[in-house]
């Protein structure tokens, strides 16, 4: 099945703040025979959407949005739609940024400054319920020394306030959970990351990319 006639049944929605961007992505669907694409130029406008029952069968999405950051948008949209499919297009190759896009199990990583034609491309494997992630991104990960154990979206959460110095009672009240489960969070951080104590936990975490320097 070519792409025209793969993309002609997909409504698909775009979300970025720049105009030439959205306007380019949108040329690319259209060439490729898509029917249907909404644009967006903040995370707000398309939350609304679908607060009112609008559902696509792809999100092409931005990091840097003007109003809501794109991490924050990939749960909104996840926790609304726990099935979508989205397809972050970024400009952000560093570690931390890409290991966290795993982390929160988006369907593909694409580069703005990579071939067009890699969206398409990135669509298609997803239909066929594979992840794609470009050369570049791929490489990125190779050097670091990926292994493909990543913390969950909540277990970063966690790692976050571990990071701040956070009991993990005053973990458990800022992110309106129990107790034990900020345990169980504080456990799997420990395994996956290969830590021994907090200080080599919060060090194995800025050398995964797990965290920024300076958190």
């Amino acid at each position: 099945m070519n792409s025209e006639s793969i993309l002609s049944h997909m409504k698909i929605a775009i979300v970025d703040d720049h105009d030439l961007i959205r306007e380019g992505i949108n040329a690319v669907l259209l060439n490729n025979g898509a029917n249907f694409v909404e644009k967006y130029s903040t995370s707000t406008s398309l939350v609304n959407e679908m607060d009112k029952g609008a559902r696509y069968d792809f999100y092409i999405i931005d990091l840097e949005l003007p109003d809501i950051d794109g991490f924050v948008l990939i749960e909104m949209i996840r926790a609304r739609c726990a099935d979508a499919r989205i397809i972050v297009s970024t400009i952000h190759d560093e570690i931390w940024t890409l290991r966290k896009l795993l982390a929160k199990d988006v369907n593909s990583i694409v580069y703005k400054t990579g071939d067009a034609e890699e969206l398409i491309l990135a669509i298609k494997e997803n239909l066929e319920g594979r992840k794609y992630y470009c050369d570049e991104v791929r490489s990125s990960l190779k050097i670091a020394g990926d292994n493909s154990v990543h913390p969950s979206a909540r277990e970063l959460e966690v790692l976050h306030h571990i990071a701040l110095g956070k009991t993990s009672r005053e973990i458990a009240a800022a992110m309106f959970v129990s107790d034990n489960t900020v345990e169980a969070h504080r456990k799997a951080l420990f395994s996956k990351l290969g830590a021994v104590n907090v200080a080599d936990l919060i060090m194995k975490a800025i050398n995964m990319g797990y965290l920024k320097k300076g958190y």
